[in-house]
């Protein structure tokens, strides 16, 4: 949509895929959004990499399976060149084959979408919100190191929100929205540039004690987070660390196996009743909430498909809850960057029990929401920059054995 507010620029969007009729519409729903705008199409991964130079994107969202050269190929291009402009992955391939939407993530996409329906379908607006939440995210953290000035994903959201509203009460009324009294642009500038809040003061009812487990909750921008924490996280640790990061069934055990290849633990897809042993990763698996479940033969995991949380199944508040009721004060939970509020009032009940909590910092979260409100509420003791976070969590790990 054309950027009608002189405070911010329009984040700009490439959209490739060889089906002419979803390049229009996923540039539909792009041009329809606040603050951004498709600059550039392409119908292959070749022609993609032609016209990058040219458009010079702040995102891209590609199709995985296209004649000449496919996404894959692409990325491999891509990677080559060391260009880092985000890459989505938007493609009916990923229901079929997890595995190759994990090759993309694993050759430097940021994240993935699957088409509903189909390759060629109008459903597509089925994923609209996620797509533009993705694109608001990605788009917007590269935008922002390269100095524009892109409003925050929720507030792009929330204006998209307001526009569907206007809308809608405008075709009630048989008025154009245009003339709605109060418009997305004269309000986004009083909530874009809000600071975090100072964080509540909590005090523990007990001191911090042996860690024995680690909790990490995690959402969009998840899967090259979780990749640069885990390469790097100590060989030596002793302590479980169990997993929440939200992504669709199907895709988690792939996930964990793409993990396990470049993490010195072993990582693997939690199943229900599985043992919790030391030196693991268990990744929550798709459309299930995981929650330990005290045993004399020791703690095992359990998986339900009780109802979401936060509007999430897996959701890190129901990992936190059961780490906060079973573990208290010998725990570590980790919040990190995502969308929302999911797990910022059980992390704060972890810590309210005496458990060390680290929360992923605002300057290198792609969404800073999930370990924002965790921060207001009191529940995060320290912030975390990404790239200091496997040494944070490790120091930790051993000082409290």
């Amino acid at each position: 949509m054309e950027n009608t507010d002189p405070n911010y620029e329009t984040l700009s969007v490439m959209v490739c895929d060889d089906s002419a009729l979803m390049r229009n519409l996923v540039s539909r729903i792009v041009n329809d959004a606040p603050c951004m705008q498709v600059v550039g199409k392409a119908m292959n991964g070749k022609m993609l990499l032609d016209e990058v130079p040219n458009y010079k994107p702040d995102v891209i969202v590609l199709d995985i399976e296209m004649p000449v050269m496919t996404g894959v190929e692409f990325l491999q291009e891509r990677k080559k060149l060391k260009w880092d402009v985000p890459v989505i992955i938007l493609s009916s391939i990923a229901t079929k084959g997890a595995a190759v939407t994990m090759q993309c993530l694993e050759l430097g996409a940021m994240d993935f979408i699957t088409k509903p329906g189909g390759s060629v379908t109008t459903e597509v607006s089925a994923v609209s919100e996620e797509l533009i939440e993705k694109i608001a995210s990605y788009g917007g953290s590269y935008a922002r190191r390269k100095g524009k000035k892109i409003p925050r994903t929720d507030y792009i959201l929330n204006m998209l929100k307001m526009r569907e509203a206007e809308k809608f009460v405008a075709n009630k009324k048989g008025t154009s929205a245009t003339e709605s009294t109060v418009s997305a642009e004269r309000i986004m500038p009083i909530f874009s540039h809000s600071a975090p809040k100072e964080p509540a003061v909590i005090t523990p009812v007990r001191e911090g004690g042996r860690i024995k487990i680690i909790a990490l909750g995690i959402s969009t921008g998840g899967p090259n987070a979780l990749r640069d924490v885990f390469k790097m996280i100590d060989p030596h640790l002793k302590q479980p660390i169990l997993v929440v990061q939200h992504m669709p069934a199907g895709f988690t055990n792939e996930f964990a196996q793409s993990l396990n290849r470049i993490c010195p633990l072993e990582v693997c897809e939690a199943a229900d009743e599985m043992k919790i042993e030391e030196g693991h990763i268990y990744i929550a698996p798709g459309n299930y909430h995981i929650k330990v479940e005290e045993r004399v033969t020791g703690n095992v995991i359990r998986t339900t498909q009780e109802d979401q949380r936060n509007g999430h199944r897996p959701s890190a508040d129901v990992l936190f809850e059961s780490v906060a009721k079973i573990y208290r004060n010998n725990a570590l939970g980790v919040i990190m960057t995502g969308m929302g509020k999911d797990g910022a009032v059980e992390i704060t009940e972890m810590r309210k029990q005496g458990a060390y909590t680290l929360g992923q910092d605002e300057k290198t979260a792609v969404v800073y929401g999930m370990p924002r409100v965790a921060w207001e509420m009191g529940g995060v003791q320290k912030q975390v920059a990404l790239m200091d976070m496997a040494d944070e969590i490790s120091k930790l790990a051993r000082e409290k054995a």
